[in-house]
């Protein structure tokens, strides 16, 4: 590991992708079919972890990967907002 890596992104990057993306496709399912602040708290949390994914990963993605990727984010956030209120 060089010692401009973060620890955090060389472990991110060891995991299985199909796994990954079950695991993200469960916690959506959950929060979409869960009633109403449980459901909004399970996708804001989401919406959060993959904030926090995007911000570790902006410098490397393409822009149109970064448009991508903020459109997906505002319409999680706005779909965990609406079933919160």
């Amino acid at each position: 590991m060089q010692p401009t890596q973060n620890r955090w992104l060389v472990r991110l990057a060891r995991i299985n992708p199909t796994a990954a993306f079950l695991t993200a496709l469960a916690l959506v399912l959950l929060g979409l079919f869960a009633p109403g602040l449980v459901g909004g708290a399970v996708l804001l949390a989401l919406a959060a972890g993959l904030t926090a994914l995007l911000v570790a990963t902006w410098p490397v993605q393409p822009p149109h990967t970064r448009v991508l990727r903020l459109v997906i984010l505002t319409a999680l956030t706005a779909v965990a907002l609406a079933k919160i209120f």
